[in-house]
Formats: structure tokens, C-alpha cells, sequence
């Protein structure tokens, strides 16, 4: 079953964040919270337990980022990374899909997003040019 995430999920969504090394979120508690609180949020439930869950942001008209989207290891295969990205694009059919995916999981993106090239960076690093 998919439904909207509580607060009271985040602390199987760090347990999800810790294995899967997303340290940064894990040690920044509160901001990870409220990045949850403050985002379009569901999770997959299974007997009681969450499985899987995905975070994005959306205008509601042309885009639609996927910030986080994970599965447990122990139930990956299943197809419920594939049920909860179809499910939020569902509630935005018009916006294009964005996500980005690490090393590790770009094999699984690649036969259902096409590439596209994007820049990062956090607020503390100043790379702006003399």
C-alpha cells in the first residue's frame, strides 16, 4: 500500500538512509525532517513496515523532481521502486520526471529516463568566479 508519509516514518526512512550510506541525511536529523514535512511524501507499506518511499517537488505543471526514492535491499526486485515513481507521476501527469541517480543505481534509471546533464552544489561552497 502506498499513502503519505508521516512524521513518525522518519525513523524507518533513516534506517533506509543509513544503509544506503546517505550519511549527510542521517546526521542532519532535522533538516531531513523537514525536507519531508515540506515535500510531496509517500511511503510503501508491507505488513506494518516500510519498504520503500519517495521525496520530490513539483510546480504541478512541467516539472516533477524525485529527490529521494528508496527501497529496502531485502525487497528490491519487486517493483515497488517502479510503483512509487509511476504513483507520484500519476498525481502530475503533465510534468516531466527528473531525478538523479548515483553510480550504484544508474542501472536501474537508465531503461526508463533518458540522460540529461545538471550541475550541483550546496550553499557553503563558494565557487563563484573572481
Amino acid at each position: 500500500m502506498i499513502r503519505e508519509f508521516k512524521t513518525a516514518d522518519m525513523d524507518q526512512i533513516q534506517a533506509m538512509n543509513k544503509a544506503e550510506g546517505w550519511d549527510n541525511l542521517v546526521a542532519r536529523h532535522e533538516q531531513t525532517l523537514n525536507s519531508w514535512q515540506h515535500s510531496i511524501a509517500y511511503v510503501m507499506e508491507i505488513e506494518n513496515e516500510i519498504v520503500g518511499c519517495i521525496r520530490a517537488l513539483t510546480d504541478g505543471y512541467v516539472s516533477l523532481y524525485v529527490c529521494e526514492l528508496i527501497v529496502r535491499e531485502d525487497v528490491r526486485g519487486k517493483g515497488y521502486g517502479r510503483d512509487l515513481l509511476n504513483f507520484v507521476h500519476d498525481i502530475y501527469p503533465s510534468t516531466r520526471m527528473e531525478l538523479l541517480a548515483t553510480a550504484s543505481s544508474k542501472e536501474y534509471y537508465a531503461p526508463r529516463f533518458r540522460p540529461f546533464y545538471g550541475f550541483r552544489r550546496t550553499y557553503h561552497e563558494d565557487l563563484r568566479s573572481e
